[in-house]
């Protein structure tokens, strides 16, 4: 019986050592997503108007104003190819960072923010419930529950940036 004790104390410290990924989670439509938490800044109710942006990705919505910075809006509905019903009162934008600039995403909902051990990420499938692999950084099975993590840096590809930095700067 000690040595049990004994075991299940060590189990869980190597739980406490092992290294853990913290996650933003947020639904589109009826699947889970999450990004880590190091690339959120902050989640926003989109109270404020869009200004469109001419000649932008489809998948741009446009940008908002936030506190004197610009920051593009990015359905990532639209963005997966995703068809869903129209955005509803639990609508967010999560601004976060990509490569060095920040990018609002708009989003279902924010479920929660979870810590998971790094081992319970898997590699991507390569087609996962309609979004291309590109954009996945891996798959967490979460007792139940599977993620779907995010790779932001895919989300936009470098020429889509450069076109959406192209529109801002014509449209100011």
């Amino acid at each position: 019986m000690e040595e049990n004790i004994r075991e299940k104390g060590k189990e869980r410290e190597e739980v406490r050592d092992e290294e853990l990924l913290q996650l933003v989670l947020f639904r589109l439509g009826d699947e889970e997503f999450g990004v880590n938490i190091l690339q959120a800044r902050e989640i926003e109710k989109l109270d404020q108007g869009l200004t469109r942006v001419p000649k932008a990705p489809p998948f741009v919505e446009g940008v908002i104003n936030l506190r004197g910075e610009i920051i593009p809006i990015v359905d990532l509905r639209k963005r997966f190819g995703l068809t869903l019903p129209p955005l509803g009162y639990d609508s967010r934008v999560i601004i976060v960072e990509v490569r060095g600039a920040p990018v609002g995403m708009l989003v279902d909902a924010v479920v929660e923010v979870i810590r998971i051990p790094v081992s319970a990420v898997e590699p991507p499938p390569p087609i996962t419930k309609g979004v291309d692999a590109q954009y996945l950084a891996g798959v967490a099975k979460v007792g139940d529950r599977l993620i779907v993590l995010l790779n932001l840096d895919k989300a936009l590809s470098p020429e889509e940036s450069q076109e959406l930095a192209e529109a801002e700067l014509g449209d100011a």
